[in-house]
């Protein structure tokens, strides 16, 4: 992988735009300076990431590197200047390779980002039009987002941020960006599992003028008021639990069940009062839930929701029916194991013979 960097004040620098032949890509935190030292990668630059950038700075501007699997960087052009005694040629992941043959990883080919921890700022557009963009990691600092960062970025579903819960992160601007469903994993590294999962719903916005020339401006959908529930860069948890009871009517159904079984299953600052509505909305759109678990063919999700205890024996046909429609055995096996297991938990009746 090799990326152009532009050096910024107070050893910072900004990524102009990466090369690679991998459709993941994973941002090093700092880069070797030239003059020795080193640079810590702050920002994004504006369509970093887009098929179409802009603006580029020139060639002797920018400083490129070279950035092999295991994450070390080596400097192989220094504003303009070849630092790798080859002519016209740049070393790639280690090898060689002609300029005129680079590929810019963005657009369509772009699918994950792992962004470092040191970033505090993406540009405008930064990833405008990446339209397989599923997965984008970030870490535990604010963030400064521009506009339209994730335009036409259709298939963007989680966003990883690798910090605990009850950490001020930047995902407030993020979703704050995205008016499409979307899911917040808190993974911290290192461990096996999220501590908590959050989805913020759709929503639409729409302006209107009036006949006074005042811009109105409406909302629909309540992913608006889910994305609200932020103070000082943390999640307000009561406020966000607090949404569901009265606002999931008219939501999708299939996005709700998702956000009822993440909230159970990693129950991070979940009362008993709060658990109970997403008890009962989960109960009664389990297969909802599993059609898409399936689909993901995500079995350990799967083990997750019969954990749960919330399929009673009508939702363990519906499961049965869809696994079988899927054609996947080992996720019917498992249900027919669990259906199983909980017939026989249940106590025997008792039994009375009378002679007559």
């Amino acid at each position: 992988m090799l990326l152009d960097i532009l050096p910024l004040k107070n050893n910072t620098a900004r990524l102009v735009r990466a090369y690679g032949e991998a459709p993941c890509i994973a941002l090093p935190s700092a880069l070797p300076a030239p003059e020795g030292g080193s640079w810590a990668v702050t920002e994004l630059g504006d369509y970093c990431f887009s098929e179409s950038p802009r603006n580029l700075p020139a060639p002797d501007a920018v400083c490129r590197y070279a950035v092999g699997e295991d994450g070390s960087a080596v400097l192989t052009r220094a504003f303009g200047r070849d630092r790798t005694g080859r002519h016209r040629r740049y070393d790639l992941d280690f090898g060689t390779a002609p300029e005129e043959d680079l590929h810019p990883v963005c657009g369509n080919f772009l699918e994950e980002a792992v962004l470092p921890d040191s970033l505090r700022v993406i540009g405008s557009c930064a990833f405008y039009n990446c339209r397989r963009l599923r997965t984008l990691s970030v870490g535990a600092g604010e963030l400064t987002v521009g506009s339209d960062v994730f335009l036409n970025c259709f298939a963007l579903a989680d966003l990883i941020v690798r910090a605990d819960p009850e950490q001020a992160t930047g995902l407030f601007a993020l979703v704050n960006n995205i008016t499409e469903a979307v899911r917040a994993l808190f993974w911290c590294p290192g461990e096996a599992a999220p501590r908590a999962g959050l989805w913020y719903p759709a929503y639409w916005e729409d302006v209107e003028e009036s006949p006074a020339h005042i811009l109105l401006h409406t909302f629909s959908g309540q992913g608006y008021h889910y994305r609200q529930c932020f103070l000082d860069g943390k999640i307000l948890c009561a406020e966000y639990d607090a949404i569901f009871p009265d606002g999931h009517a008219s939501e999708d159904k299939d996005i709700m069940a998702m956000l009822c079984f993440d909230r159970l299953r990693w129950p991070w600052g979940l009362t008993e009062q709060a658990k109970a509505p997403y008890t009962a909305f989960l109960k009664a759109n389990t297969g909802r839930v599993v059609a898409r678990l399936l689909k993901a063919q995500d079995l350990d999700s799967l083990k997750a929701l019969l954990a749960l205890d919330v399929l009673d024996a009508a939702g363990f046909a519906e499961a049965a029916a869809l696994a079988v429609q899927a054609e996947q055995a080992a996720a019917a096996a498992l249900l027919a194991d669990a259906a199983y297991s909980r017939q026989a938990a249940k106590p025997n009746r008792k039994r009375y013979d009378f002679d007559f």
